[in-house]
């Protein structure tokens, strides 16, 4: 696809990964991926491939905290908060108005990269499993290739044991 096609929020993270250097484009999908099923089923994957985004928020300080793990793992909220939270901290769920304001992109097409405000990142270590990953490209019918290596070099993130 001619990267000046892609609609405004996928040009951003085209725009982000020039500038990191990752030469992977973002692929539009037929059909929307709002959730790593239809990403997998689109790409003709496995569910683990994709990397979803998951965003919390950290209280009281209201920072927030992506998660980006495995599309066929679930996220012990209690691992992540033991990892980002202090004694007076803990964390909620993020809604679709925090999501966008901190990130700059609507929940279904978050990226792991290239957010509105800085946050803490964490990578769910399962994701290693596979040479390939398929993360959101800022909108729910793009996404883009990396590797494992990849995204803890774009996020600049620790890959953790944050799964149920």
């Amino acid at each position: 696809m001619n990267p000046s096609a892609y609609p405004r929020s996928v040009q951003r993270v085209v725009d982000v990964l020039q500038a990191l250097g990752h030469p992977g484009l973002p692929t539009m999908l037929d059909d929307a991926a709002r959730t790593a099923q239809q990403a997998a089923d689109g790409l003709g994957v496995a569910l683990g491939q994709i990397a979803k985004s998951i965003i919390f928020k950290r209280e009281p300080d209201g920072v927030q905290v992506l998660v980006v793990t495995a599309g066929d793992q679930r996220v012990d909220e209690s691992k992540v908060q033991a990892v980002v939270c202090g004694a007076s901290q803990h964390l909620s769920r993020a809604d679709a108005a925090f999501v966008r304001e901190r990130t700059g992109f609507a929940i279904g097409g978050v990226p792991p990269l290239g957010h509105a405000q800085a946050g803490v990142v964490l990578l769910d270590a399962s994701l290693q499993r596979f040479d390939t990953l398929w993360a959101a490209a800022g909108h729910p019918h793009a996404v883009f290739p990396l590797s494992p290596a990849d995204l803890a070099r774009l996020t600049g993130a620790a890959f953790v044991e944050v799964i149920a």
